[in-house]
């Protein structure tokens, strides 16, 4: 049996990466752009360490 989730607690992750790609399973390509952008203009931190994000 398939289950399906309708939020993620996930870090910012890199460009092209496996975990982005689950992330966009989620959420169209402009919504994560948009979280990204927001992210950097905020200098919120990248990667295993950094800031982390939910998505609903």
């Amino acid at each position: 049996k398939f289950n399906m989730v309708d939020r993620l607690v996930t870090n910012f992750h890199l460009p092209k990466s496996s975990l982005l790609m689950l992330v966009s399973a989620l959420a169209d390509r402009e919504f994560i752009l948009h979280a990204y952008e927001e992210a950097i203009r905020h200098d919120y931190r990248f990667y295993s360490f950094g800031d982390a994000m939910l998505i609903l």
